[in-house]
């Protein structure tokens, strides 16, 4: 047996495994090192990914797709790829097509409109999972199904919402922006609420939060377990990987700078998290890529690097300092943050705003990610710089209370009560956020207004919120000669706009913000620049194992530079938490 008999998680496993946590910690190389695992004990595996930017085939070496397939190089193991995409396609249809023809075009471009956002991805994927929940035939053969990506909190809470929403819709006193995409659901609720019974049954589901040792990265996943836990889902095991190990920190300062700040967050971790049954795991010095290196994953020893993989190397990318001299020579504007959690957004905005700020200009900062802690970040102030906090709480108390006190005001009891249920919708604090949001972004025609914005699932809502009042405006606007801007118009001008998108040079992280960018794309945005953050390649490290994993940073960041970007910044890691103004400074300066 191997090192895997000492992994908690895998101790006495259920049916059902699933994996979550954000780009970069190793969920998707967990997943596969832990089905292998599985399968190497004599048990029948399926491994299922859900994820749009799934890399099981490439960490398995193996061309997968949306089929079920055997793995040959593993006795019992075999791999599914869902697209989240493709089954969105194939949703939409399943509603939309049964009506063309019959209802008239406005209503169909109108439900088509509803069922363009993330939501309904959300949805059909969910949609394609439950089958195999549910034993479908896929799943029927295998002793466990391992899931690389758990759905989300949200997409549970949008299937606990009452059967009557189609009728509600339709009379048009529903008003949270995600419901849309629910209409198509009533055949298929018996089967959902078996596939969330099965998700909260201990005794047939294990989920396991991977996280890494960093302090923002914790109280992330915390938040994950506690609104995972409110719904019932409560058997959940803790990974912390990538921890780096103490031999390495007698390398370099980096090295026992980065040891010394991963030993600070463990001490530190959430009480919730502490209570957890949990793992750590070492940082390893090869890219987890192939059967037998993800075989190795669970071993005790760390293997040597090599001498080629640990010798010196170049890497010439413009600094972050580069991108703010272009942002300072407008002299005002917004400028938007955005990217997966855990990427490091709040820093870089507050380093931003402090560079610019610097400079003499008037900047607001803001935030509408309930994750960030801005004030924290800054630990002091600076001239000319203000800072602000959208909390979604407050936002979505006051326009509930809005809604109910104006389309809630003459309707019946029952009609009140399915309004109240509509306004529980995790969509509707996307749509009290937005409007805060609307607020703030008014103020760069006069000021920079730099945003920290929420996680990305989050920040594409709030667009498709932007995109449907904007679209309303036009409509009612257009055929009266009156000058006008939407928020949606602010966002697409680039004069006025910058997006900023922000990564780590590591697989899934860019494919992540390639994802987003196509998003954006097609909602009329162009980036303006990308961001790769916390680059060892950048810090230069000294240490055998980091210089390894800073020589596989260079073939993410040359597919930043070649394949996506317009223009872009590498940002180091640096050897102490970018916290407090003179720190803020460095990032922009990249000093380690």
């Amino acid at each position: 047996m191997g090192g895997e008999d000492r992994v908690k998680f895998l101790e006495d496993p259920p049916r059902f495994l699933f994996f979550t946590g954000k780009g970069g910690v190793g969920k998707t190389s967990l997943a596969c090192a832990a089905a292998i695992a599985l399968a190497d004990r004599g048990r029948r595996v399926l491994l299922v990914s859900t994820d749009p930017a799934s890399n099981v085939g490439q960490v398995l070496g193996v061309e997968i797709g949306n089929r079920v397939i055997a793995i040959e190089a593993v006795a019992g193991l075999a791999a599914f790829e869902i697209d989240p995409e493709a089954a969105a396609r194939a949703y939409r249809e399943r509603i939309v097509g049964p009506v063309r023809g019959v209802l008239p075009d406005t209503t169909v471009k109108s439900i088509e409109e509803q069922l363009s956002g993330a939501c309904t991805t959300e949805i059909a994927a969910f949609d394609e999972f439950t089958h195999l929940l549910a034993d479908g035939a896929a799943a029927r053969n295998f002793d466990h199904v391992v899931f690389d990506t758990a759905p989300t909190g949200h997409t549970i809470r949008l299937l606990q919402l009452p059967g009557a929403w189609s009728t509600f819709l339709e009379t048009g006193n529903g008003d949270a922006s995600c419901l849309g995409p629910l209409a198509g659901l009533d055949k298929q609720r018996e089967r959902y609420r078996a596939a969330v019974a099965t998700l909260a049954d201990p005794d047939r589901t294990r989920l396991v939060l991977v996280a890494r040792a960093r302090n923002a990265a914790l109280r992330e996943v915390a938040r994950t377990h506690e609104e995972l836990a409110a719904l019932g889902l409560t058997r959940q095991n803790l990974v912390i990987n990538g921890v780096l190990p103490a031999s390495e920190a007698e390398a370099h300062p980096l090295a026992a700078a980065i040891r010394t700040r991963e030993e600070a967050a463990l001490a530190a971790l959430p009480e919730a998290l502490a209570a957890l049954p949990g793992d750590e795991l070492p940082l390893k010095p090869f890219n987890l890529v192939g059967i037998e290196r993800l075989r190795a994953f669970f071993a005790d020893e760390t293997s040597p690097v090599s001498a080629e993989a640990a010798m010196p190397y170049a890497l010439d990318a413009p600094d972050l300092a580069s991108l703010v001299d272009r942002i300072a020579a407008d002299g005002r504007g917004l400028v938007m943050l955005m990217g997966k959690g855990g990427v490091g957004k709040t820093s870089l905005a507050a380093a931003i705003a402090v560079a610019l700020a610097e400079r003499g200009f008037a900047v607001h900062l803001s935030t509408s990610d309930p994750a960030a802690h801005l004030t924290e970040t800054l630990d002091g102030s600076s001239a000319h710089l203000s800072v602000s906090r959208i909390d979604p709480a407050v936002e979505t108390a006051r326009y509930r209370e809005h809604v109910l006190a104006t389309k809630g005001a003459h309707l019946d009891a029952e009609g009140r009560a399915l309004l109240e249920e509509d306004l529980r919708s995790p969509c509707t604090d996307e749509t009290a956020v937005f409007q805060a949001f609307s607020r703030i972004i008014r103020e760069a025609d006069k000021r920079f207004v730099i945003m920290d914005t929420a996680p990305t699932g989050h920040t594409l809502l709030l667009l498709d919120a932007t995109g449907a009042y904007h679209r309303e405006v036009v409509r009612q606007m257009g055929d009266k000669g009156t000058h006008f801007t939407t928020p949606m118009m602010q966002l697409q001008d680039a004069k006025r706009t910058k997006v900023l998108v922000v990564t780590l040079a590591e697989t899934t992280p860019v494919l992540e913000a390639a994802r987003l960018q196509a998003d954006l794309h097609r909602a009329g945005i162009e980036p303006w620049a990308w961001i790769v953050n916390q680059s060892l390649a950048a810090a230069a490290p000294r240490s055998a194992l980091l210089r390894h994993r800073a020589r596989a940073e260079l073939g993410e960041i040359e597919a930043v530079a070649r394949e996506h970007a317009v223009r872009y910044a590498v940002v180091p890691l640096l050897a102490e938490e970018p916290v407090g103004v003179v720190r803020l400074r460095a990032l922009v300066e990249g000093a380690g």
